[in-house]
């Protein structure tokens, strides 16, 4: 794998999102002369884009002004430039010649795969290397991807990166990405990688896959000192320093730390970049990073109100940036906000010690009614229904967060537990925004209530008529049936959001979430 292994150093293009990419003419070369000198294998030099070019930026509109940054020998280094489809006439690239640039990196979103991979063909046929570089892979399903890999393997390019756009990825998610792709991938296509330093993982996810002694051609990106749009990259000094001790590369440590010395840190010194709690939260969520950072400016917000509504940012907006999306989630954020702390005192002291027992409007209540009778009468627990009230069991608390299922218990003797967002007479009203993230579909009544008795300290529940999600016969009665179609993940992610609250389930009835 050593000589299929190449390091590649994105400082001028990725780390120019921090400095409007005015490094400056001198410092540009000096730093292309200088990573060429530590033996970096690849270095990109900017972007090319349909814009005035300056010789102190490094975006670019013609190839012939590159030429003159590079160095007179580029020893073994090949280097690189990046079109984003979209924003640059592929007209205007000259063919390949030894003197310029020797690949192009393409990137695209998932929406206009085939216009960016006709961009990969037409540059493929002017005589460069390319590399097809897709926006937010974690954004892919698995179907999504291996039809991807399918029109990839039409082209052939030089190399498909999986690039982590939002920093999302995890070593479960590498795991089974390299998989795919490498699975899929024809030979003769490299695979590259393209980490971000949201949740502080770069480095240990670079060596993950690193260990996978892929037998193609392999590129990782870093940049120096990790510099890249906030919260930055993988650093070049970290991951060139691992490859020396263990794939028997030559890369020079002293050289990077002369340019970092000379020419980043004073940068730093002035943009700061690297991990923050607020671009965790945006890869936590999966999305773009901008929603986390207009949120934290509003000023009034902390980092858990943050977060709460991030988690509620549909799926069909999380790729791209809307401001006006944000603001009506803000908004309607703000409009449920209450102090529930005296609330959740009194809840927590009344449910202490108790077997808590909840009850979902599913059929099994019909169905394992024997079963349900013998616990309640064996156990006496506190029974809380959950957004109904039956008639045949008794009910201790009603949790309410459903203004048409309210419509239908509003007098019943129950006490009612009830969410914010309901503007109705209640005995304990409970903020709505620390409930409603638990569960990435929108809100679900059974998921809020277990992360609600899970912050009240209840450590066991007792749950019946939770069937899970059918087309027919799913209620104990027809008056509470939604007719909101869900997909055919429904049932896997109730699943997952109730295993990640910390709080055991007991399933007293057949469940399509016991799993």
């Amino acid at each position: 794998m050593n000589n299929q292994l190449k390091l590649l150093d994105c400082t001028l293009r990725d780390g120019g999102y921090i400095n409007n990419w005015e490094f400056g003419n001198r410092k540009i070369k000096a730093i292309i002369e200088g990573l060429t000198n530590s033996g970096i294998d690849i270095v990109e030099i900017g972007f090319l884009r349909d814009e005035e070019s300056k010789a102190d930026r490094t975006v670019w509109n013609q190839v012939k002004e590159i030429k003159d940054k590079l160095p007179d020998d580029k020893g073994n280094t090949m280097f690189s430039v990046m079109i984003l489809n979209g924003s640059y006439n592929v007209d205007s690239l000259e063919p390949y010649d030894v003197s310029g640039p020797d690949m192009v990196r393409v990137t695209f979103h998932n929406y206009d795969i085939d216009e960016g991979l006709e961009l990969c063909k037409k540059i493929i046929n002017k005589g460069y290397k390319v590399s097809c570089n897709p926006i937010n892979i974690m954004g892919y399903s698995d179907a999504e991807l291996l039809e991807l890999l399918e029109k990839i393997n039409q082209i052939h390019p030089y190399v498909f990166s999986i690039v982590d756009t939002f920093g999302s990825m995890t070593s479960k998610d590498l795991e089974r990405m390299v998989s795919l792709v490498d699975h899929n991938l024809e030979a003769g296509i490299g695979i590259g990688l393209h980490l971000h330093e949201n949740m502080a993982q770069s480095y240990a996810l670079a060596q993950m896959f690193l260990q996978k002694h892929l037998c193609r051609n392999v590129i990782i990106d870093a940049s120096l000192v990790g510099m890249g749009r906030i919260p930055g990259n993988l650093p070049i000094e970290l991951i060139s320093n691992y490859l020396n001790d263990y794939f028997e590369k030559n890369y020079s440590i002293d050289g990077l730390l002369d340019l970092i010395e000379a020419y980043i840190i004073p940068i730093k010194k002035e943009h700061e970049w690297g991990y923050s709690p607020v671009y965790f939260l945006s890869a936590k969520n999966n999305l773009h990073r901008n929603y986390a950072e207009y949120l934290l400016n509003k000023g009034n917000l902390t980092h858990k109100d943050v977060n709460h509504i991030l988690s509620r940012i549909a799926p069909e907006h999380k790729a791209v940036f809307s401001a006006e999306y944000a603001d009506e989630l803000y908004h309607e954020y703000l409009n449920h906000c209450i102090d529930d702390t005296k609330a959740r005192a009194i809840l927590t002291e009344l449910l202490h010690g108790q077997r808590v027992m909840l009850l979902a409007p599913g059929n099994t209540l019909n169905t394992c009614s024997e079963t349900i009778d013998k616990y309640i009468n064996n156990n006496k627990p506190v029974v809380i229904s959950i957004n109904f009230v039956p008639d045949r069991y008794p009910v201790d608390y009603v949790f309410l967060s459903n203004a048409k299922r309210y419509g239908l218990v509003k007098r019943t003797n129950c006490k009612k537990i009830t969410t914010s967002n309901l503007n109705v007479d209640s005995d304990y009203q409970v903020n709505y925004n620390s409930l409603s993230g638990a569960f990435p579909q929108g809100t679900n009544g059974l998921v809020m209530v277990l992360k609600l008795l899970s912050d009240l300290q209840v450590k066991l529940v007792v749950l019946a008529g939770a069937d899970g999600y059918r087309m027919e016969g799913n209620y104990y009665d027809n008056s509470l049936r939604s007719f909101t179609n869900h997909d055919i993940h429904y049932n896997a992610e109730v699943t997952e959001a109730i295993r990640k609250i910390n709080i055991m389930v007991e399933f007293l009835t057949p469940s399509l979430y016991d799993r």
